[in-house]
């Protein structure tokens, strides 16, 4: 079945199975208490959110699990071990859908994740080479 075209995190989440709903919104307001600056909105089909136009983070509902994005080689060595009950897999982390949404590993994950790509914006800065490359 191919992806459809969302406008909205909304449409996003409303097209979801029911079965996978009350999650994705646990997943959504989780990232939005997180991050309540960023700007919400949906990037390569699924939802994301931005700040200063650079996204930050991902998220997606899949059949039996939810995935949060990127999984970068700093959010593993930070939240690694946190990470041992679910599934890292690339560049995403794994979450089933019949387990409790581990909220609190969620945020920790969105702000150290703003906290990385702000550095990563400064270090780019210092170095003369502008604002690093939007994601």
């Amino acid at each position: 079945m191919p992806k459809k075209n969302y406008k909205s995190v909304s449409e996003y989440i409303a097209g979801k199975p029911a079965a996978s709903r009350d999650a994705l919104e646990s997943v959504r307001r989780t990232i939005r208490r997180a991050l309540p600056a960023a700007d919400e909105t949906i990037s390569y089909k699924i939802p994301a959110y931005t700040v200063d136009g650079a996204t930050v983070i991902y998220f997606a509902g899949w059949k039996a699990h939810y995935s949060i994005y990127p999984a970068t080689r700093g959010v593993i060595a930070e939240f690694g071990k946190d990470m041992t009950p679910y599934e890292i897999k690339g560049n995403t982390f794994r979450f089933p859908l019949d387990e409790a949404i581990p909220v609190k590993l969620i945020e920790r994950i969105a702000r150290f994740r703003l906290k990385e790509m702000s550095e990563r914006d400064k270090k780019s800065a210092s170095s003369g080479k502008g604002k690093a490359k939007k994601h």
